[in-house]
């Protein structure tokens, strides 16, 4: 199986004046420090947090941007009443398996995988999809002006993947965008998971200070509407800072990588009342946050490439 990836970056610098603007809309303390994220090393050597990224070719960055009046306009999306959703058990067995389905252990009751893989029989089952960037294999699928591009017409790429950021920026763009999205949640319903785990939600952060933690919320409050318009709840992945908006968001618990190696599983734990499944890649950080959280959180350690057994690389942990 192809390498995965992971989305804790190197985070939030030069986004605290918006962030602190986003808070203070929503009653939360704007005086918090938020660059908890920015004590990590810029080219992360910690894992891969999104879907296998098989080989695929990418489109061409300089291709012309099509301008945006010439598309159509669209639809206003219906805001539906959230629908009751299930939610994951508290304090439960997780595995990760992002990086390839197999049988899960004894005890288990929670996995994550990919929305290329089939749910878990009798389990409850996350649905990770690559929602605020597109693979590589997948950058050509995209029509040209959803690809977020600089002054010069470039687009814009998360180089530790090389992933194009999708441009958020409108009420336009993120309804189309979310259009795309919204088809591979349907796909994750229809197969029968319970939730989904949109990833790369603090892509705003790889931006270039082109995108917005308000463009963000924005985005992922819309795909949680439809998310439980299909009766499936939906995780916060990552991006503790915005942890606190997730009234506003209507996101409904979070998975959380590296929260105990770099003390953040407190600030989710909080935010999503212990409705926390925790991905830990180091024995450390596995310390750390079962010793804080171990009675409360649901909590795993994985290899770095979230590989499958029989692989090398191959470890998972509870204790």
């Amino acid at each position: 199986m192809p390498p995965v990836k992971r989305v804790l970056r190197a985070g939030v610098l030069g986004t605290a004046t918006a962030l602190a603007g986003l808070l203070t809309l929503a009653g939360c303390d704007a005086g918090k420090d938020t660059s908890a994220s920015s004590k990590r090393p810029s080219t992360p050597s910690k894992t891969p947090a999104a879907s296998p990224k098989p080989p695929g070719t990418t489109a061409d960055p300089s291709a012309p941007v099509e301008a945006e009046s010439t598309s159509p306009k669209p639809t206003p999306r219906p805001d539906p009443t959230p629908t009751a959703v299930k939610l994951p058990p508290l304090h439960a067995g997780f595995d990760y398996q992002i990086g390839g389905a197999y049988p899960p252990a004894a005890g288990v009751r929670i996995v994550s995988r990919d929305r290329s893989s089939s749910p878990a029989p009798g389990l409850y089952n996350i649905c990770y999809v690559n929602a605020f960037q597109a693979q590589p294999e997948e950058r050509g699928q995209w029509p040209g002006d959803l690809l977020l591009r600089d002054t010069h017409g470039k687009v814009v790429v998360d180089q530790d993947w090389n992933e194009a950021l999708l441009d958020i920026r409108t009420p336009a763009k993120r309804e189309r965008v979310a259009a795309r999205v919204d088809r591979w949640i349907d796909e994750c319903a229809k197969k029968g998971f319970d939730a989904i785990e949109p990833d790369n939600y603090d892509s705003y952060t790889r931006s270039r200070k082109l995108l917005t933690p308000d463009d963000a919320t924005a985005f992922i409050t819309l795909l949680s509407r439809h998310a439980h318009a299909r009766h499936l709840a939906i995780a916060q992945k990552n991006t503790v800072e915005l942890a606190g908006l997730r009234s506003r968001t209507g996101l409904d618990f979070a998975v959380a990588e590296e929260c105990g190696e770099y003390d953040e599983c407190g600030e989710y734990a909080k935010a999503f009342h212990d409705r926390v499944v925790v991905i830990e890649y180091s024995d450390s950080g596995l310390r750390k946050a079962r010793s804080a959280f171990g009675d409360r959180l649901s909590i795993v350690r994985r290899d770095v490439m979230v590989s499958t057994p029989g692989n090398a690389d191959y470890v998972r942990k509870t204790r």
